[in-house]
C-alpha cells in the first residue's frame, strides 16, 4: 500500500500479491457469507468449488447458491445475508454433531465460519480451544483425566490467583467511558495469529511487516509449546486459545528456512518449536493434539466452551459470572465506525478494534446442547439387538452377481440425503450393477440387486440380466493395449452418472446408470485417456473429475453433475478443462484429488508421484525409498494423509507437504485399498483375499478379516464408514462390518 509518507510495499510482499486477481466461473460459486470487517458488517466471502475464496462487492449479482448445501440450509441469496443467528438455528449441523456424523474438529470449523472467523482476515482468525494441560510428561495418557482442560471455564479463569486477579479488576474499575472487563487483552488478534504460524509462509512475512521488519524479541517469540501453556496460566496479559492448524499442520513448528529468530537470556537459540517430551515429532504432537481434540474427555465438555466463545456465556450477566468479559472494543456493536466523522479518531479507533482483537458473533442466548456420549450411539449402532450377533462375526453377507467377471470397480454413495442411495459395481468385461442400499438396520440383506447394464449400450428392461444372446462387448471401442482397472472408472457423487476411460479415440465417455444410454462423449487428450478420478463432492453431484492419459498429461474438469443427452442442448456438461498438468513422463496410472486442500496427487507407470494445485501449478515430488518406482495406488484423505502403494508390495506415506512419514512392504499384490475419512486408518485386499486393516501413523497393522476365496480387485466404504465392500476376482461383493472404535485408546481401555 501506498500512504502519503510515500510509504512503498516491500518486495516480499509483492511476491505474494501473484495470483489474487483472476477469473471464477459462476457455476463454481458454492457458497456466499455476509462478513464482518472491523466490526462492520461491510463484506462477503465465496467460497468456490474447491474451496478456495475470494470478495465481490454485490449479492445479488451472483447465483443463488446461499452458504452451502453441506450445512443443511437452502440455496438461496436470502440465506447468504442471513445473521449467524439465523444460521446457527437454520442448520443441521449442531444435530449431526450431537449424533456424531461429524468430529469435533469440523463442528468447531463450522461454527467459526458461521460466527464471521475466516482464513482471509488475520484479525478474525478461527479460534479453537487448548485441550491437553499436561506438556511435561514423557508419556501422556489420554484416559486420565487430570490431562484434559476444564472445557467450562475460559483461559484466563483456569489458574485460580489468576482468576482471582481478573475478578478484582472487574469489580474494582472505575471508569465512566470505558465498561467494565475482566481481560483487557483477547483470546484470539492477528499478532497472536502471525505469532503462532511465523514459521511459516506467508506468515513471516505478514509479520517481519507488521514489526518493522525485524523478527520480535527472542523471549517473547513462540519457541515452546510447554511455555506458551504456562504463560497462558501465569501471564495476566495472555489468555491466548490456539488456532485450528495446532490439529493438522506439523510445519507450524519446524524452522525449515533457517531464520534468525534469536537467541533468548538463557542463552538458548530460537528455532524450532520446543515440543513436549510426549511428541517425538511434529506430526506426532499434531496427531496427539488432534486426538485429545476428537477424546471423550472433549467431547462430553465442548458445548461448555462453545457457550464461552460464540454462546450465551459470551457477553451480559452469564458472562461476568463466568469471568469472562473482555474490553468494549472486541464486541459487536459497541462502536459505529461510520458515524465517526473525525479521521484521526476513527483511525485511532479502528487500530483498537485491530489491536484488541473481534469477539465472534454471537450464536445462541440458551445453552449449547451437549453431544450424545459416545457409548450411547455406540449402543444405537448396534440396534435391533438381532443383529448385533451376525455383526460380531465381521463378514455380513456375500451378493454374487451373474456375471464371473472380477468386479474391478465399486463405488458406495450412501450418504444421507441421497435420493437413491447404492453400492455401484462394474466388472471388467464392463457390465455395471446398481445395488439399492438399505443400511444395517436388520437381518435384511443390506443390498439388493437392482439393474444390470451392459456399457455402452442402450438396454430394453426385457433383458437387464445381460445374459445369453443378448450379451454384447465394447472391445472394438477401447484401446486394445488398455487394462481395465478401477482407475478407469469414476461413479459420481449422486449415482447417476458412471464414466469410462480406455476409448481409442481418445475420450472418456460419461453414461446414465438409470438408463445405460450414453450421455457425452469428452475429448481433449492427444492420447488414449488411461486413468479417471475425482473428487468427494456435495450430494447435487457437483465434483472435479481428473483425467490422465498415456502422453503424461492430465486435465481437471469441473462438472456439477446435470448433463443432458447426447444431441440435446449441451447445458452445463464437461466443456474445456478446467486446467492443464504437467510433469510426468510416462503414462499416468493413478491420481486422487482433494478439492478440500485444492491439490491433485498423482502417479505415472515408471514413476515419481507428482502434487499440483488444482491451477495447474505442479508443487513438489514424492520420494519414496529406492524400490518405491512405479505408483499403482493413490489415496489421500481430506486431512492431507497421502498413501501411495508401489509395485512389489511397497507403501509409502506422505505428508500433504511432501515429508515421507512412513514406509512399508507387504507380502500380498495390492489391488485396492482406502484411506479412512479422517486419515487414521489404512484398507487393503489383493491377490491373497485378505482385508486389512492398518493405522497409518506407524503403518501397524492393527486387523484382519476372514480370508475370502477369491482376490480382492476393489474395495470402498458406506458413507457411516461401518462398512467395508470389496469386489473380488470371482465376480462377487463381500460386505464386511467395520467399527473403527475398537482401536481408539479410550475404548481399548473402557470396553
Amino acid at each position: 500500500r501506498l500512504s502519503s509518507a510515500g510509504w512503498q510495499t516491500p518486495q516480499l510482499i509483492l511476491a505474494y500479491t501473484e495470483g489474487l486477481h483472476g477469473k471464477w466461473l459462476f457455476t463454481e460459486i458454492r457458497a456466499v457469507f455476509s462478513r464482518r470487517y472491523l466490526l462492520q458488517n461491510t463484506a462477503l466471502e465465496i467460497f468456490l468449488a474447491n474451496r478456495s475464496k475470494t470478495t465481490p462487492k454485490v449479492v445479488h449479482s451472483l447465483p443463488r447458491v446461499g452458504v452451502g448445501t453441506n450445512f443443511g440450509l437452502p440455496q438461496t441469496r436470502r440465506i447468504s445475508l442471513a445473521t449467524p443467528k439465523q444460521l446457527f438455528k437454520a442448520s443441521n449441523m449442531t444435530q449431526r454433531w450431537q449424533r456424531r456424523e461429524i468430529s469435533n474438529f469440523d463442528y468447531l470449523i463450522f461454527l467459526n465460519t458461521i460466527s464471521g472467523r475466516t482464513y482471509n482476515d488475520l484479525n478474525q482468525y478461527p479460534v479453537f480451544p487448548w485441550v491437553i494441560t499436561n506438556y511435561d510428561s514423557e508419556e501422556l495418557d489420554l484416559t486420565l483425566p487430570s490431562n484434559f482442560r476444564d472445557l467450562s471455564k475460559p483461559i484466563g479463569a483456569l489458574n485460580p490467583k489468576r482468576a482471582a486477579f481478573f475478578s478484582d479488576r472487574y469489580e474494582s474499575w472505575e471508569d465512566d467511558q470505558v465498561p467494565k472487563f475482566h481481560y483487557g487483552t483477547h483470546y484470539s488478534t492477528s499478532s497472536f495469529t502471525m505469532m503462532w504460524l511465523l514459521r511459516i509462509e506467508p506468515y513471516t512475512t505478514f509479520f517481519l511487516n507488521f514489526q518493522g521488519g525485524k523478527f520480535d524479541h527472542a523471549d517473547r517469540t513462540f519457541s515452546s509449546v510447554s511455555r506458551a501453556w504456562r504463560n497462558c496460566q501465569r501471564d495476566t496479559s495472555d489468555v491466548k486459545e490456539l488456532i485450528p492448524e495446532f490439529y493438522y499442520l506439523p510445519e507450524m513448528f519446524v524452522n525449515a528456512n533457517d531464520y534468525n529468530l534469536g537467541v533468548m537470556e538463557d542463552s538458548a537459540v530460537v528455532s524450532d518449536v520446543e515440543l513436549p517430551p510426549w511428541a517425538k515429532s511434529p506430526e506426532e504432537f499434531v496427531r496427539i493434539n488432534r486426538l485429545a481434540l476428537e477424546s471423550e474427555f472433549v467431547s462430553c465438555q465442548l458445548h461448555q466452551w462453545i457457550d464461552l466463545i460464540f454462546g450465551y456465556k459470551q457477553q451480559g450477566p452469564e458472562a461476568t459470572r463466568a469471568l469472562n468479559v473482555f474490553y468494549y472494543l472486541t464486541y459487536e456493536g459497541a462502536v459505529n465506525l461510520s458515524s465517526i466523522n473525525d479521521p484521526m479518531l476513527r483511525e485511532a479507533v479502528e487500530s483498537q478494534i485491530r489491536s484488541f482483537g473481534q469477539t465472534p458473533c454471537q450464536l445462541l442466548i440458551e445453552p449449547h446442547p451437549p453431544r450424545s456420549s459416545a457409548m450411547q450411539v455406540y449402543l444405537l449402532l448396534q440396534t435391533p439387538l438381532m443383529f448385533t450377533e451376525q455383526m460380531q462375526q465381521d463378514v455380513i453377507m456375500v451378493l454374487k452377481f451373474p456375471s464371473n467377471s472380477p468386479v474391478t470397480h465399486i463405488a458406495a454413495n450412501t450418504q444421507p440425503g441421497l435420493t437413491s442411495p447404492a453400492i455401484i459395481t462394474v466388472t471388467a468385461n464392463r457390465i455395471f450393477a446398481v445395488n439399492k442400499w438399505h443400511g444395517l438396520t436388520g437381518h435384511q440383506s443390506s443390498t439388493t440387486q437392482d439393474q444390470q447394464y451392459q456399457l455402452p449400450v442402450e438396454i430394453d428392461p426385457l433383458i437387464a440380466s445381460n445374459v445369453g444372446s443378448h450379451r454384447r462387448q465394447i472391445s472394438d471401442l477401447l484401446d486394445q493395449s488398455i487394462q481395465i482397472s478401477s482407475q478407469c472408472f469414476v461413479i459420481t457423487a449422486d449415482n447417476r452418472f458412471i464414466l469410462l476411460c480406455g476409448f481409442w479415440d481418445k475420450s472418456f465417455r460419461v453414461y446414465s446408470t438409470d438408463s445405460g444410454k450414453l450421455t457425452q462423449i469428452v475429448f481433449g487428450h492427444r492420447d488414449v485417456v488411461t486413468s479417471l478420478a475425482r473428487s468427494e463432492s456435495y450430494i447435487g453431484g457437483d465434483c472435479y473429475v481428473l483425467s490422465g492419459s498415456r502422453d503424461a498429461t492430465l486435465l481437471l474438469w469441473y462438472w456439477n453433475g446435470k448433463l443432458n443427452s447426447i444431441g440435446e442442448s449441451p447445458g452445463t456438461e464437461f466443456t474445456t478443462p478446467r486446467a492443464i498438468l504437467t510433469g510426468h513422463d510416462c503414462e499416468v496410472t493413478c491420481a486422487s484429488v482433494c478439492a478440500e486442500l485444492g491439490l491433485v496427487i498423482s502417479g505415472c507407470k515408471e514413476g515419481p508421484c507428482l502434487i499440483h494445485s488444482m491451477n495447474g501449478d505442479l508443487l513438489r515430488t514424492l520420494e519414496g525409498p529406492e524400490r518405491c518406482l512405479r505408483p499403482r495406488l493413490i489415496q489421500a484423505s481430506t486431512e492431507g494423509h497421502c498413501v501411495i502403494y508401489y509395485d512389489k508390495g511397497q507403501f509409502c506415506h506422505f505428508s500433504v507437504n511432501g515429508k515421507l512419514l512412513g514406509h512399508m512392504e507387504v507380502e500380498d499384490s495390492i489391488k485396492a485399498m482406502y484411506v479412512s475419512r479422517d486419515g487414521q486408518y489404512l484398507l487393503t485386499g489383493g491377490d491373497g483375499g485378505v482385508v486389512s486393516v492398518w493405522q497409518v501413523h506407524n503403518l501397524k497393522q492393527l486387523f484382519t478379516y476372514p480370508g475370502c476365496d477369491a482376490g480382492i480387485r476393489s474395495m470402498t466404504m458406506s458413507h457411516d464408514q461401518r462398512c467395508i465392500i470389496t469386489g473380488m476376482a470371482s465376480g462377487s461383493i463381500v460386505l464386511f462390518y467395520n467399527d473403527f472404535n475398537r482401536w481408539h485408546h479410550e475404548y481399548q481401555t473402557r470396553y
